[in-house]
């Protein structure tokens, strides 16, 4: 099983020698990856009458995709979207932008998408936001393409392309696409289309049923369903230990990755974060890496 961490995105600030630091520390302590959340614009509470949405306008986020071109010069950390909110942006540009990660990563990327929760916006960026999710579908079918033909004529109900490709084409073809999912039709969806995907509840009951429904799917759609990636995800509000036997559940459960999330404990500067990754790393037995 793979261990990575979560960008503490809205914690880390905008300073490029921290983000440096802290990719360079991730790397040292022996995760294997990092893997970054997506929001485009924040909305103003004031604008938005009775707004209760986890983030506003005054969260920071950095966008992944440029995120990961300044990462991939000075890591060999594998890049993980979690998740790029794929029908909100343009899906031939977002083609292009994976395709220059993984060149840069040397093939260590993965391109985790998801539907989104925010209609302000779907709106700032000109898309839909009722059919968000027959629009994924499509256009994860079409980046494949699009990874691994010259040339591409595609005219489906969303998207349009004519005789048309990318140059220069990604390392991996085609570049893998996890998604996010915490309803029974994402879970279906995954079953059916995803390389791997990224399951909300700890282990336990509900996790049981998500996974019981994306193995249905899978078997439906002919495809078996142990070649679906898993990534878990381990917070740190119950301490150290407890995120310790979260990753070991993980583990039982065969989780393919699991990430560690710093975010929300107070770890306020990028030192608590450091830390707080290197305590986990110690009750796991993550080996330490050489970084030259």
């Amino acid at each position: 099983m793979q261990i990575g961490v979560v960008f503490p995105q809205t914690e880390i600030g905008a300073d490029p020698a921290v983000i440096r630091a802290y990719a360079a520390a991730v790397e040292e302590l022996g995760y294997a990856h990092i893997l970054a959340y997506d929001h485009v614009l924040g909305a103003d509470p004031a604008g938005h009458p009775g707004w209760r949405g986890p983030y506003d306008v005054d969260t920071q986020f950095h966008e992944p995709f440029v995120l990961y071109g300044y990462l991939a010069a000075i890591t060999s950390l594998e890049l993980v979207t979690g998740v790029i909110i794929l029908p909100q942006r343009q899906t031939a540009l977002v083609a292009k932008q994976a395709a220059e990660v993984d060149l840069l990563t040397e093939g260590r990327f993965r391109l985790g998408v998801g539907l989104g929760w925010n209609p302000v916006e779907y709106e700032a960026l000109d898309k839909d936001f009722t059919n968000r999710g027959r629009r994924l579908e499509e256009q994860v079918a079409l980046l494949r393409r699009l990874w691994t033909e010259r040339s591409v004529t595609w005219h489906g109900r969303y998207e349009r392309v004519t005789a048309a490709g990318l140059a220069p084409m990604p390392v991996q073809r085609p570049i893998p696409i996890w998604f996010g999912a915490q309803s029974p039709p994402a879970y279906r969806r995954t079953g059916r289309l995803a390389d791997g995907w990224f399951p909300q509840w700890r282990p336990g009951p509900r996790l049981d049923e998500a996974i019981a429904m994306v193995r249905d799917a899978a078997e439906a759609h002919g495809r078996d369903p142990d070649s679906i990636g898993m990534e878990g995800r381990v917070g740190l509000s119950r301490g150290v230990d407890d995120a310790a036997e979260q990753v070991q559940a993980w583990r039982a459960l065969g989780a393919s990755h699991v990430c560690v999330n710093t975010m929300g404990v107070g770890a306020v500067g990028v030192d608590r974060h450091i830390v707080a990754l290197a305590e986990v790393a110690r009750a796991i037995g993550l080996p330490p890496r050489s970084v030259s």
